[in-house]
């Protein structure tokens, strides 16, 4: 059994209201809140994504710079086993980091995202969650794009350095949010697609946000992540509900996607049993494939405040909170 895409619940039948759809000019206002959250850090800081912009896994995130003679306390993996063998002479390479990288923000607005029984629907906690870490990568000076994907059709932006370049990936964010509606279908290939087409236009040493819904992570997906992650850094931010993981004992619930119906009855306490099994299942899945892919993984959820949820991930502590 499979958590539902939509739901008739007075949640997702409501009009639009705080919660349900977000708007580019709220979108936007979300630079305000950037110094909230120190999602990117100085080389002097202890990285909070850890290591992300300035990466240490298999030397991404620093650029090749020279060659020279190997000396005491060189790190050995840097060795040049070209130069050395062709000199007889060890040598070593040497880096430097990149001022700037790309920031490539892949971020869904399925109609599976069209759900929610906390203080917003997915969609909205998904585009959040983008234009935050588009506001915050841009005032790090890295280049921003990305892409919008969800039923039928992807909107890209390529990564630039430019205002212009992140509200341009917002504004395409906002039109595919406010085209989301209760009971359509979610296209079981548009993960996968998006993916590929990352691995199309990222050169290596890029950073992928990675926004989806917990339930998108497929067979196909997973491997196209595993491709993806061999040659940029991902930050892996799955979505769910509470009622992904957990059914109430109340009565029975209507749910619907695209023309199928589905009615419960959660008084069933084997049901709930079941449900929950597979909401742990997916979890576990992800935790075990960010370790895989020594990738961070940050899960969000419906049911608090975007900020409140990456400082907790960051280990930042509230304004005025005491130590």
């Amino acid at each position: 059994m499979h958590a539902p895409a939509s739901a008739t619940s007075p949640q997702a039948a409501r009009p639009a209201a705080a919660g349900v759809r977000i708007s580019l000019s709220e979108l936007i206002d979300m630079r305000h809140r950037v110094r909230e959250v120190p999602l990117f850090a100085s080389p002097q800081q202890r990285a909070p994504l850890v290591g992300l912009h300035h990466s240490k896994l298999r030397g991404r995130g620093v650029d090749f710079d020279q060659v020279r003679i190997y000396q005491a306390g060189d790190d050995v993996r840097t060795i040049d086993w070209r130069v050395t063998a062709r000199t007889q002479e060890p040598h070593t390479k040497l880096f430097h980091e990149e001022r700037e990288r790309p920031i490539y923000i892949l971020v869904e607005q399925s109609p599976r995202l069209f759900f929610g029984s906390g203080l917003m629907l997915k969609s909205v906690l998904a585009a959040q969650a983008a234009s935050l870490i588009g506001w915050a990568a841009l005032s790090h000076n890295d280049r921003v794009g990305g892409l919008v994907f969800g039923q039928d059709e992807q909107h890209e932006i390529k990564p630039r350095r430019s205002k212009q370049s992140l509200l341009l990936l917002l504004d395409r964010l906002a039109r595919a949010n406010a085209k989301l509606a209760a009971g359509q279908f979610s296209s079981p290939e548009a993960f996968g697609m998006a993916l590929r087409r990352a691995r199309e236009v990222l050169r290596p040493g890029s950073l992928a946000v990675i926004i989806c819904d917990e339930r998108t992570l497929s067979e196909t997906a997973e491997q196209q992540l595993t491709l993806l992650a061999r040659h940029v850094d991902l930050l892996l931010m799955p979505l769910s509900d509470p009622l992904d993981h957990a059914l109430p004992a109340a009565g029975h619930l209507r749910f619907a996607q695209g023309n199928a119906r589905l009615e419960i009855d959660t008084h069933d306490a084997g049901l709930r049993q079941a449900w929950r099994e597979q909401g742990q299942a997916r979890i576990d899945r992800w935790q075990r494939l960010a370790i895989r892919l020594r990738s961070p993984l940050m899960p969000l959820g419906t049911q608090r405040e975007l900020v409140e949820q990456l400082r907790e991930h960051l280990g930042v502590q509230q304004p005025g909170a005491r130590r």
